[in-house]
């Protein structure tokens, strides 16, 4: 008996899983009383879907267990949808709890088994939900703090509870970064919380469950607080890049904090404790300094021993001021935090000089250095942090510009001693340390790796050890710059979360992590930063000094909500957002009335970032290649993309229903295109400049007319050629130069890029050692060195972008635009570049799919895995689906799979979830 013949199962064989609200698995402290609800479905037969759902949500765990729903009992909902149903039960107040539990019933109606129980809980959504008062000492806000830095605050207080303890919760932030402590015990594993917003406009809250950290009798609340992104440096926003401003303190001097801690009683009796004037404030303690930039420095010397435990004596301590609320909202954190991940072992230890020690991790990362030692008491070592050594084996620091990336720590003296930093990060594969009496152990150090938390969905393995290395250096490169918003770089004095880059390398982010969380934080920051002439930032969150309206940097503004839209089927974002994307669009069109993007582009009205089609060959440091010719006409270039932000722009409105604007918007869109094609595309297909770029970008917006595009891709192709077989694209336009290759049958030559190892190339990078993706293709050359220290990361991942090609073409996984958050999935491997098989997960927001290729002595084998309540097409290399078969069976004989049609390539068959294995017989070419 086949899995697909057993019917005995009264349930049908699906089981409810993965339970999530807002994007997050219970989450504490969310801000929205109609939270949308998600889960996954799973089961080992095919063609399983979703016939009817009922979710019951209660007051009580205990009211869950009886199978009663007092909040909400949908009942038995027809529906095939397993995301983001609307809950719609009794209105939830500030701190209410809801558990919940789903159901489902199958095809033939079968009902599944009870979920497992989940929970959420309402923060405190609104200003007067707040008792507590913002506190601070003040210090360096009377004059500014310029260039002068202060030890970090330490805060305390203690209170007294009376009676046993049912629930106690704390709703905790800071204008600057903060470690929260109760009772002699760290709160929560968060890093540099709050993280970066736009300090002018809102800063998050974070909720933690703090039951088993308070008890009866005496209790003491404490916290450590850094300058972070609010009273620290903050990348290009201060000098040397603007002058006038001060050094530190973009937004404000000295940081303040606000907690809340809500704590109920067995006996039903309630207690807040607040922050307040009662609170009290040192600057003795051992953080002598912290910079995010620039690093840490922590005198063990100055440790004041349980100093967060009620008995400690705090009368040298100062009284907290008091102030007056920012005008800010203070809102719930929508997104994971930033945590340690993973710790990394070195794999070396040199001494290039006497008294020098250089630790190797072996894989450049982001995080900080955890060291044990003994020493005298007033021994300071320092750890300086870095990607690359020099050739006489020290540590390469030109390309951190102004950033010291430099930790401190004197010692106590009374034995083993641990240091570990609080309020800084570093991009780094060597560590060197300077101060040790003695040479130390190997294992005397570990770096600890950390970021925004965002779950791994992603998995790729296939027969090529380029591509692998490929994929794992794009996968560290994502993870590195994931620090609350998707920065361009972790190590140098920049690290800003620049538009651009995460547009272009937003869809390999998404096979990579679940970002839908993540995105609806970054989202709101881009808006935030939208300046109001319709104009978006360059990077977001955007300081006072950040320039705008760089097309495909601010067209970013579009772009990303519309990719979390194809991900994950979020159309709430989407009618939030349309009225921004819609000023942006109505900015570019004001200011170029003629529909040719000319004026208004970063430079042309003061900003500085005009940048075009940036870091293209035109760029490159190399003797015999061409110095001109690389570089797309900025005009062809902005225009290009004005079309496809106008385009996307009406696609948004349709899919909110503004059906008037989809259809004025769409016409805008046909409207720009005439426009380009009269301007820069000649009678024969020749565009002004006649570039890779140029091409690429109008392919892939489908600016032609399809009697243009074949002699567009003939001269792209001619291009490359003409480049010696290399690509002479920036990073906006390589990812589009691949993926226009595949579209019109070049794959080959896609797979001759991708697995070149001469300059300019991912491989070349490689072969030099890099664990990470450089920003220039010639970050270092063998017999030159390194690139220009002033833009030279090794941790950049926009030309990491074509991780979208690997994984859509050589994985083969892609999602359909037309049925958003892959509930249907297009699975269309193109083998080739001598690659024989591929393995690969993509757990979406509807569940895992995997595929599994393989090229046989008899002709193609796939192997593919399609989640429960969603449908694929699959493209098989075959003339004649007669050669075809599924689990050892003929294609027409096959249940649940149906041939849909012939592609001169493939056969297209369209399949329900469920493993299906399919076999091309007949000789099979994958070179």
């Amino acid at each position: 008996m086949t899995i697909e013949d057993k019917t005995e199962d009264p349930t049908g064989g699906l089981t409810v899983e993965h339970l999530r609200c807002e994007y997050l698995v219970n989450p504490l402290g969310i801000d929205t009383a109609a939270p949308r609800l998600s889960w996954v479905l799973r089961s080992d037969r095919r063609a399983q879907v979703q016939s009817a759902y009922q979710i019951r949500v209660a007051s009580t765990a205990q009211t869950l267990q009886q199978d009663e729903g007092d909040l909400w009992d949908t009942g038995q909902v027809s529906s095939d949808q397993s995301v983001h149903i609307i809950y719609a039960g009794k209105t939830l107040a500030a701190q209410a709890r809801a558990f919940w539990k789903v159901r489902v019933w199958d095809g033939a109606g079968r009902p599944s088994a009870w979920s497992e129980p989940a929970f959420w809980s309402i923060g405190l959504p609104g200003r007067g939900d707040w008792t507590a008062e913002w506190v601070t000492d003040g210090l360096g806000d009377a004059g500014g703090q310029q260039d002068q830095r202060f030890p970090a605050a330490q805060l305390r207080r203690t209170f007294t509870v009376e009676g046993a303890i049912r629930r106690a919760v704390a709703y905790v932030s800071a204008l600057g970064v903060y470690e929260f402590r109760l009772n002699g015990r760290r709160v929560g594993d968060h890093i540099l919380a709050p993280e970066w917003t736009d300090y002018t406009k809102r800063v998050q809250y974070q909720t933690y469950d703090v039951t088993d950290l308070i008890g009866p009798g005496l209790n003491a609340a404490g916290a450590v607080l850094g300058d972070g992104w609010y009273a620290g440096r903050l990348g290009l926003a201060g000098p040397p890049y603007h002058k006038n401003t001060p050094k530190f303190g973009i937004y404000g001097h000295a940081p303040k904090f606000i907690a809340q801690i809500e704590v109920e009683l067995a006996d039903g009796r309630r207690l807040t404790v607040v922050t307040d004037g009662s609170w009290r404030i040192t600057r003795r303690g051992p953080i002598t300094s912290s910079d995010l930039f620039d690093g840490e420095h922590y005198d063990a010397q100055r440790e004041m021993p349980g100093w967060d435990t009620p008995d400690y004596d705090d009368r040298a301590w100062e009284a907290a001021r008091a102030m007056d609320w920012p005008a800010l909202q203070l809102v719930a954190q929508p997104n994971e935090p930033i945590r340690v991940m993973r710790e990394l072992k070195p794999v070396a230890l040199t001494a290039p000089e006497p008294g020098v020690f250089v630790f190797d991790l072996g894989q450049n990362m982001v995080g900080w250095a955890r060291l044990e030692f003994r020493a005298a008491r007033g021994t300071t070592l320092t750890l300086r942090y870095g990607e690359a050594l020099t050739p006489a084996g020290t540590l390469y620091t030109a390309n951190l510009r102004d950033a010291l990336q430099t930790d401190r720590f004197t010692f106590r003296g009374d034995g083993l001693e641990v240091f570990e930093p609080h309020f800084t990060y570093h991009g780094f594969r060597y560590v060197e340390v300077r101060g040790l009496p003695a040479r130390p152990a190997l294992e005397a150090l570990v770096g600890r790796v950390f970021n925004s938390a965002a779950r791994e969905v992603g998995q790729f393995a296939c027969s090529s050890p380029l591509l692998n290395q490929l994929m794992s250096n794009i996968l560290w490169t994502q993870r590195a710059n994931l620090m609350g918003v998707p920065t361009d770089c972790p190590q140098r004095d920049e690290r800003c979360g620049w538009l651009g880059d995460i547009q272009v390398f937003f869809q390999t982010a998404c096979f990579n992590m679940d970002l839908a969380g993540f995105m609806t934080k970054f989202v709101r920051d881009i808006r935030d930063g939208q300046r109001d002439s319709g104009a978006y930032p360059h990077y977001a969150p955007a300081p006072y000094y950040c320039g705008t309206s760089s097309a495909g940097w601010a067209d970013a503004g579009v772009i990303v909500p519309w990719r979390v839209y194809q991900n994950y089927g979020d159309t709430r974002m989407l009618a939030e957002h349309f009225a921004s994307a819609k000023r942006w669009v109505e900015y570019v069109r004001a200011k170029n009335p003629d529909l040719i993007w000319r004026h208004a582009r970063g430079n042309d009205h003061g900003d500085f970032g005009d940048f075009g089609d940036w870091l293209n060959a035109d760029t490159l440091v190399l003797e015999d290649w061409p110095k001109t010719g690389g570089e797309v006409p900025k005009a062809v270039y902005s225009t290009a993309f004005f079309a496809h932000s106008t385009e996307l722009l009406s696609r948004m409105a349709a899919v909110v229903g503004l059906q008037e604007e989809a259809r004025l918007y769409a016409q805008l869109a046909v409207d720009i295109k005439a426009a380009f094609n009269r301007e820069f595309v000649s009678a024969d297909g020749t565009m002004v400049g006649n570039t890779q770029a140029g091409y690429a970008l109008a392919l892939h917006f489908d600016l032609l007319p399809a009697a243009q595009r074949e002699a567009a891709v003939r001269k792209m192709v001619a291009e490359i050629a003409r480049y010696g077989g290399h690509m002479s694209t920036g990073i906006q336009s390589t990812l589009r130069l691949m993926l226009e290759l595949t579209r019109a049958g070049q794959n080959d030559l896609a797979y001759q890029l991708i697995n070149l190892r001469t300059m300019p190339s991912w491989g070349y990078s490689i072969d030099q050692g890099a664990t990470t993706i450089w920003e220039r293709w010639d970050g270092f050359v063998d017999g030159r060195g390194f690139q220009n220290p002033a833009m030279n990361s090794l941790n950049h991942y926009a030309l990491g972008a074509v991780g979208e090609w690997v994984w859509r073409q050589v994985a083969g996984i892609n999602p359909d635009e037309s049925r958003p958050g892959f509930k249907h999935i297009l699975i269309h491997p193109r083998p080739g570049g001598g690659v024989t098989w591929a393995k690969a997960e993509h757990d979406s927001i509807h569940g895992p799919i995997s595929i599994h290729w393989q090229v046989t002595d008899d002709g193609f084998q796939l192997e593919v895995s399609i989640p429960a309540n969603t449908t694929a097409s699959v493209y098989l290399p075959a003339r004649d689906a007669g050669a075809v078969t599924v689990d050892g069976q003929p294609i027409a004989d096959a249940p649940g799979v149906q041939v849909l049609h012939l592609e001169p390539d493939a056969a297209v068959v369209t399949v329900g979830s469920g493993r299906y294995i399919f076999r091309s017989q007949g000789a099979f070419q994958c070179n």
